[in-house]
């Protein structure tokens, strides 16, 4: 029986019996964006102020909830951040085999329930207002409305690419872009209300905002759920991943398949492989390492090899 395990793409990292071990890869997802973050938070942060005074000096519940959005979005953002600097902190305990990455899933699942809690105030909001005629400052929301969407635009393109690597800045890409959809709804909803003379157009885009934010939230939320739940990693099919390790070369039988993603950009997996009493276990292991690396991206591979008729391993009880 021998057991191996790989990381990454090259080098070494220690093992167990025969194996193929590859160099761990270099950084967490997170860590690579964290600066662009930062500078997204301090952003954020200083103009939700300034659109808050401005929300409560105008009148206007669409600048309101847009103000309310985008504190929501300085929590997000400052979650993220947190997670990616507590997330590369080593384990002083030895009780966190798995380290600290999962904290940055954690923030994403904080994001979700700000958006959620954002979403469903406005629209409440919004329905206690139908039938009154408030007054608004149409004025201060086209200025605010501008500086916040060059504010938001600025953020998206320090966040773009991490958006796809990491599911902290997913979560906080995700927030940005609702906001700056909010700042383009309280642009319009200040141009229609001078050009109609109507205030009903404040609550139209307030509860359009308050739709795209429950929206954005539930998608990302279930990714969020996918990821604790231990799901395989998106895009990975193990019915399939198992049909390919059955083919290598003197692999008689595959089970105890299992297939998850940590956090971002770190997936792992655990298989065990029955071989043929003449198989060449670090050739088994090698070929199974180019299967589940190379072919599906699982980063973090440990592969148990038995030996046909020799003993093997005892039936998993669950």
């Amino acid at each position: 029986m021998g057991v191996g395990h790989t990381h990454g793409a090259h080098g070494a990292h220690g093992g167990h019996g025969p194996g193929h071990t590859l160099a761990r890869p270099a950084g967490h997802a997170g860590e690579r964006h964290r600066a662009r973050l930062a500078i997204a938070f301090a952003l954020t942060a200083a103009f939700f102020v300034v659109e808050l005074v401005a929300g409560l000096v105008s009148g206007s519940l669409a600048l309101l909830s847009d103000a309310g959005h985008m504190g929501a979005d300085v929590v997000a953002l400052g979650a993220a951040l947190l997670a990616t600097i507590i997330a590369t902190r080593p384990d002083s305990t030895g009780r966190r085999t798995f380290g600290r990455y999962r904290v940055e899933i954690f923030a994403s699942g904080l994001a979700v329930l700000i958006m959620l809690g954002m979403g469903v105030y406005v629209l409440v909001e919004a329905l206690g207002r139908l039938g009154s005629e408030a007054a608004v400052a149409t004025g201060t929301m086209l200025l605010v409305g501008v500086l916040g969407l060059v504010v938001n635009v600025i953020s998206l393109l320090l966040l773009r690419s991490g958006s796809d690597e990491s599911l902290a800045v997913r979560g906080a890409y995700l927030e940005v872009l609702a906001d700056a959809a909010g700042s383009v709804g309280v642009i319009a909803a200040a141009l229609l209300i001078r050009t109609t003379g109507s205030t009903v157009w404040d609550l139209v885009v307030a509860v359009a905002i308050a739709v795209f934010i429950v929206v954005r939230a539930v998608a990302l939320g279930r990714q969020v759920l996918a990821v604790l739940a231990q799901h395989a990693p998106a895009g990975v099919e193990p019915v399939a991943v198992e049909a390919r390790l059955g083919d290598l070369r003197d692999v008689r039988e595959v089970h105890d398949l299992h297939l998850w993603t940590l956090t971002s950009g770190m997936d792992v997996g655990t298989v065990h492989l029955v071989v043929a009493p003449e198989a060449d276990h670090a050739e088994v292991l090698d070929d199974a390492r180019r299967v589940l690396f190379d072919e599906h991206g699982i980063e973090h591979v440990t592969v148990q090899i038995e030996t046909a008729g020799v003993g093997g391993c005892r039936e998993l009880g669950w």
